[in-house]
């Protein structure tokens, strides 16, 4: 199991875009720790959506790790289909283009399992990555992350602009968005169980069928896993980044609810998408290329998750 190495990182200026965000915090931490020189973009500060703006972010950098994104769960994903296409295209666009005008000498923009087609075998082979169309729901965001393996390659080509665009699973973790409408499935699930269990509910209704399967990276495996690309992925080819397993939602749930103390019953209201049927990844060739494994057990990464949760509702809300 490969570790980052400090040598690289000691002094190197690390430009981290989404740096204040979930996986961006994450990224940050561990390239400090590494005693990187590491600068936070916020979109507040810097629109990524403008060159201008874009080339500000990125001058001096000898690392650029895009993480921005216009991203949420299901329901976000089918009210701003435009938005999610147009932002995420625009921002690795201009990253792409003004990391190259300045000079910087690696480029790890995180891709997304969205982009994978609907109906794909299992698990996910990077082969397979151009054999179909992605679930409807979050096709606009899978559609434009997908463009940055073609941006990596082309610029790879033309270039020889160093970069490269790893396939991320879905995360989860202790500071991800439990938002309930607009939140990823983990931590919507966490909040939905919990409060329930402290209202004394009898009954969770949940979105779809529970059918469908879903692979969950925690946030520092996959911290880790962009750190060591930067390193040593040296190829624009497409790479998984995952923990090799799937877990079924109506799994999930059940872990979830236990792990919460909720002892009621779960209904699935299956008017409502279950989104991708099926979602898992073959992980060999990160383990070739670069040495990632993923070292958190999803049942860990759940109770640390929950526990996290617990802690914030009971603080209450940021002043």
């Amino acid at each position: 199991m490969a570790e980052p190495s400090s040598s690289f990182w000691q002094g190197k200026s690390v430009v981290v875009t989404g740096g204040a965000g979930f996986l961006g915090t994450a990224v940050v931490r561990d390239a400090t720790d590494l005693e990187a020189d590491v600068h936070v973009i916020r979109s507040s500060e810097h629109d990524l959506r403008d060159p201008q703006a874009t080339r500000a972010a990125v001058d001096g950098a000898e690392v650029v790790i895009h993480l921005a994104a216009n991203v949420g769960g299901i329901g976000y994903n089918r009210r701003n289909p435009g938005p999610l296409i147009y932002d995420n295209l625009a921002m690795a666009t201009n990253v792409f283009e003004q990391s190259r005008q300045a000079g910087v000498e690696k480029l790890v923009s995180a891709c997304t399992v969205c982009a994978y087609p609907k109906f794909v075998e299992s698990p996910f082979s990077e082969d397979d990555l151009w054999t179909g169309y992605p679930e409807e729901s979050n096709a606009p965001y899978g559609l434009a992350k997908k463009m940055m393996l073609v941006l990596s390659d082309a610029y790879r080509r033309q270039y020889g602009f160093d970069s490269c665009a790893p396939i991320v699973a879905n995360l989860y973790g202790p500071d991800d968005s439990f938002d309930v409408e607009d939140s990823h499935v983990v931590p919507a699930l966490i909040r939905k169980y919990a409060e329930a269990h402290d209202r004394g509910d009898e009954v969770v209704t949940l979105w779809g069928t529970g059918s469908p399967t879903r692979e969950f990276l925690y946030v520092d495996d996959a911290a880790r896993a962009l750190l060591l690309a930067a390193e040593r992925l040296e190829s624009s080819e497409p790479v998984n980044v995952g923990v090799g397993r799937e877990t079924r939602i109506s799994e999930l749930a059940e872990m979830i609810s236990r792990l919460v103390g909720f002892e009621g019953e779960t209904e699935w209201d299956a008017s409502r998408p279950d989104g991708q049927p099926k979602r898992y990844l073959d992980v060999s060739r990160a383990r070739d290329l670069f040495g990632f494994e993923a070292r958190v057990t999803l049942e860990e990464g759940l109770e640390r998750t929950t526990a996290a949760f617990r802690e914030q509702a009971a603080a209450g809300p940021a002043a």
